[in-house]
């Protein structure tokens, strides 16, 4: 038997991606989370194989629903005591718990099987631009798939830091230009 790692290993690497939900429509930005936590943009794929990648989004306090949801949208949930129904309004629960409002959608477009809380495991949501420590893991942005080049891994990140390194390498380049 070969003891030589090929090229499967590569491809089966996990890597970070991040998502600035501001002014960013639910539904359509929960599918495109689903897809890449499943792993289905990767050639490898496989509904039985968990070959996904880690997901961080930022700015979930300021996600936008289409139509009358803002209004309509209930969290549903259940103490599991007689009469332990509990609902939440969007409008609270934007308030209150938004991370969970991105949560609870991806986990609705992700199948339902023995994989899910896994996938669900390496969705990392934080409410404003602030990611912590998890922003020096990122290798990609979800808009074209890269990074500025002046991208420095030891300086902390945020969705603003991010998007101030992609203006000004723009500036860069119209000035060479």
């Amino acid at each position: 038997m070969s003891q030589a790692i090929g090229n499967t290993t590569l491809a089966y690497a996990r890597v970070w991606h991040h998502v600035d939900a501001s002014d960013r429509v639910l539904g359509k930005l929960a599918e495109r989370i689903a897809l890449v936590l499943m792993g289905k943009h990767k050639p490898i794929y496989d509904p039985s194989v968990d070959c996904g990648d880690y997901v961080v989004v930022t700015n979930a306090r300021s996600i936008k629903v289409t139509g009358k949801k803002e209004e309509q949208l209930l969290y549903r949930k259940h103490t599991m005591f007689p009469g332990g129904l509990k609902e939440t309004p969007y409008k609270v629960m934007k308030e209150k718990r938004p991370e969970e409002i991105i949560r609870h959608a991806v986990s609705g477009m992700l199948p339902k099987n023995k994989l899910r809380d896994r996938r669900l495991e390496r969705l990392k949501v934080f409410s404003g631009h602030r990611m912590g420590i998890v922003g020096g893991n990122i290798l990609r942005t979800f808009e074209d798939g890269t990074l500025p080049e002046t991208f420095n891994v030891h300086e902390p990140q945020t969705s603003k830091t991010l998007k101030a390194l992609r203006e000004k390498q723009e500036q860069q380049k119209a000035q060479e230009a």
